[in-house]
């Protein structure tokens, strides 16, 4: 088990008399990852509303900040359980023996048109054996054929742009490999994070986004931008794509800061510190969506 203690602040100065947010900045109650403590705090005195999604464990918070400045400081201690097999021991699932809560994530969406994709994955991939292996084949490609760069990309930027562009951020990664995932029936989700153990090069800790695919009967983590350590990935969010996971989306007028994020590993009640590190297992921290 790691155990992770992380804090972020965003702040925005509204420009309109008032502005409607929702986030999802909250680490996300699973039987995999315990939220052992955590703490929010609005320079604001506003009332906030929370909603859980029942089928992903998302966090959602919505508040209405008035002209001004807004500082929002969340922090928390999380426990994670990841579970760690050899990849050689996976094969992919059939479709017609998938729950039916991953068959959405076989399916093109906003930023993931794996329909358009299709041929090119089935050239590139559909010839791989399947299974865990295949999966990771594509991970490393999008990995090679994709230069991490800042300032690449916009929200609008879908799969399609960066196979063209073969420049973006982990999201455009992700999306990538999502697509290409889908587009040889393999399903795979979008999830968003903190990014932990990223070279300083990069820049200051970010979000992060990363890949899950399903395989066998689990969720297995993938991140395609190489940027980050996949066993110590915070959950925050989990969606379709980006569409679905966005950490803030503002409703008025607003000039937002860039998010401060800080995130360490701290050792557990019983003194035992575990450093998230790379591995060539399988890592997984949940099975389905119903169970995660």
């Amino acid at each position: 088990m790691a155990r992770l203690q992380f804090s972020l602040r965003l702040y925005y100065e509204i420009t309109s008399p008032a502005c409607d947010f929702i986030f999802n900045l909250e680490a996300a109650h699973t039987p995999q990852q315990s939220v052992v403590r955590e703490k929010l705090t609005l320079s604001q005195d506003v009332p906030t509303q929370s909603y859980l999604d029942p089928v992903t464990r998302t966090r959602w918070l919505r508040l209405t900040g008035h002209n001004g400045p807004l500082t929002v400081d969340y922090e928390a201690v999380v426990d994670i359980e990841h579970y760690a097999v050899p990849p050689s021991q996976l094969g992919e699932s059939w479709v017609a023996d998938l729950p039916a809560d991953v068959l959405p994530y076989l399916l093109p969406s906003r930023y993931c048109e794996s329909d358009r994709l299709h041929g090119m994955a089935v050239r590139q991939f559909g010839h791989l054996p399947r299974g865990y292996t295949r999966v990771k084949a594509i991970r490393d490609w999008v990995a090679t054929h994709v230069v991490f760069q800042s300032n690449t990309s916009t929200g609008t930027t879908s799969a399609c742009d960066v196979l063209i562009e073969r420049a973006g951020v982990c999201r455009d990664f992700a999306h990538l490999m999502i697509a290409l995932c889908r587009a040889i029936n393999v399903p795979a989700r979008f999830v968003t994070g903190i990014d932990y153990g990223a070279d300083p090069a990069l820049g200051p800790t970010d979000f992060h986004a990363y890949v899950e695919a399903y395989i066998d009967d689990r969720w297995y983590l993938f991140d395609p931008s190489n940027t980050a350590i996949p066993m110590g990935f915070v959950r925050f969010a989990t969606g379709r794509d980006a569409s679905d996971c966005a950490f803030a989306t503002m409703f008025g007028g607003v000039l937002p800061g860039s998010p401060i994020i800080s995130i360490q590993a701290i050792p557990d009640d019983q003194g035992t510190l575990v450093m998230p590190h790379h591995t060539d297992l399988a890592l997984s921290t949940c099975q389905d969506l119903v169970k995660a």
